[in-house]
């Protein structure tokens, strides 16, 4: 008992301290734009693309060739090349294909695709008039969701969510991601997010929640607690963004309804 307490709470501070330091350098680059955020978008998904593959049983070999696919729609989304755009979007799925078809790992070629569609719509929505709140908006709204899942499961705790998947999450939970994730949103109408959008938010919640259960079933099926050890005290980047993934696509889908 006198060594098991101590390191949980180490294991906390470390994991406090990442989080800060996560969340810092994601707002800094949000803010700056441009190339800054490009290239941190690009670094996370060449991270994450990698990390898919360990989960996929992917070799070494494959996991760089996945890395050098990607890398050609991710440069094409620069600000210095044409941005994020449809054809960024169809080298996103050609890259996938190619990476199927070499490596002969369907599940790798679909990673490509997986990591590469939300960094077009993140790096989409902050190139969109009022960028800056948008692509705040929708990576802060998984944040919000994830507080507030984490309290409302120990407070309330309850029935279980998805037991055979996440042991830890449950329904409680759930309800309180997606209250804390509605009250961000409506919070951000003062700022001059669209009432429509803000609405939207809960719902997003549900999206960023099904993601980080979609990565955890990937993890118990390869028999692993976290998808890499880049982040200490969190694991992977995969780990941290599994949230986002599906969130920023549907955000920018939103944006299109409402044109």
């Amino acid at each position: 008992m006198t060594t098991v307490q101590p390191r949980k709470n180490a294991d906390l501070g470390t994991r406090a301290v990442v989080g800060v330091a996560l969340i810092a350098i994601a707002a800094a680059a949000l803010w700056f734009g441009g190339f800054a955020f490009w290239l941190l978008v690009t670094v996370a998904a060449l991270v994450m693309v990698h990390e898919w593959g360990g989960l996929h049983g992917a070799t070494p070999q494959q996991k760089k060739l996945a890395q050098y696919a990607l890398m050609v729609p991710l440069a094409i989304m620069s600000p210095w090349a044409a941005g994020p755009s449809f054809l960024a979007f169809g080298l996103v799925l050609g890259a996938g294909f190619f990476t199927a078809i070499v490596t002969r790992n369907g599940a790798l070629g679909a990673g490509a695709v997986y990591v590469g569609v939300p960094v077009l719509a993140l790096l989409t929505l902050r190139d969109w008039p009022e960028g800056l709140l948008l692509a705040f908006w929708a990576m802060a709204l998984v944040w919000a969701c994830d507080i507030g899942a984490y309290f409302a499961g120990r407070a309330i705790g309850g029935p279980k969510l998805m037991p055979s998947v996440s042991p830890n999450k449950t329904w409680a939970g759930l309800a309180g991601g997606m209250s804390a994730a509605g009250l961000f949103g409506w919070a951000l109408t003062y700022w001059g997010l669209p009432a429509g959008l803000a609405a939207a938010t809960p719902a997003l919640a549900v999206f960023a929640q099904a993601g980080d259960l979609y990565e955890s079933w990937l993890k118990r099926r390869a028999g692993v607690k976290d998808s890499g050890t880049i982040l200490p005290g969190h694991g992977g980047v995969l780990d941290r963004l599994d949230g986002l993934v599906p969130v920023a696509p549907m955000a920018v889908l939103m944006l299109l309804a409402m044109q």
